[in-house]
């Protein structure tokens, strides 16, 4: 399960990812809002803990502008702030919980534990699209019996389509929260694995296709056939 940190201090930023790893979480970290509400919309992450005083935006305008999109991520709030007042805005804010610092790891733990219990709108296990289902833990895409297996590559591409719901993701977008560091990717690399999946969508006789937008990016369309 992979878990979103935006926090701006740095050294605690990379102190909770630490500990959500010894959890047996994946867990990245966004040191500002922006880019931190940029990765939770990718639909890369299954929970996020996030910071309420951060640079550029802050963690109730993020939880508002996901909440707002439709995107249902669990979300931890974090922040040094103890009144009631606080708490209560950022809950309305779109919060699903809130703890405040200092904290004990196993306090972490036990609250992401308890975000990732959720249920309803949250899927944890799989994501949907159309006749698509994408097995979070598997990496298999099936559609209505008729299943392939997804490289790592294929699967994190086809992760971040299906968890946009139709809004286009652009190619720098993938390529850095697919490829991140990686010196030798380009966008080509993005291309030629679109090409990939197009060729595995038409394999599962899906209905649903992955549509270019020039000078934009890419986007799941559902078809009428």
């Amino acid at each position: 399960m992979n878990v979103l940190v935006v926090e701006d201090e740095r050294n605690l930023a990379d102190a909770i990812c630490h500990i959500l790893q010894g959890g047996g979480y994946k867990a990245e970290a966004a040191y500002d809002g922006p880019s931190g509400l940029t990765a939770a919309k990718s639909g890369l992450y299954d929970a996020m803990v996030l910071d309420v005083m951060l640079p550029g935006m802050s963690g109730f305008e993020i939880a508002h502008e996901l909440r707002r999109a439709g995107n249902s991520i669990p979300i931890l709030m974090l922040t040094a702030r103890t009144s009631t007042t606080d708490k209560v805005e950022g809950l309305d804010a779109g919060a699903d919980d809130y703890m405040t610092k200092p904290f004990e790891a196993p306090e972490l733990l036990a609250r992401i534990r308890a975000l990732t219990r959720r249920t309803g709108d949250v899927i944890l296990d799989e994501i949907t699209f159309g006749d698509l289902r994408l097995d979070l833990n598997t990496h298999d895409l099936s559609c209505e019996g008729r299943a392939v297996h997804l490289s790592g590559k294929e699967f994190e591409v086809m992760r971040m389509l299906m968890g946009s719901n139709a809004r286009v993701v652009s190619k720098q977008d993938l390529l850095t929260r697919v490829w991140g560091m990686d010196g030798e990717a380009s966008e080509n690399s993005v291309e030629a694995y679109v090409s990939f999946l197009r060729k595995k969508l038409n394999h599962l006789h899906s209905k649903v296709q992955i549509t270019t937008l020039r000078m934009l990016g890419y986007r799941l369309e559902k078809l009428d056939r």
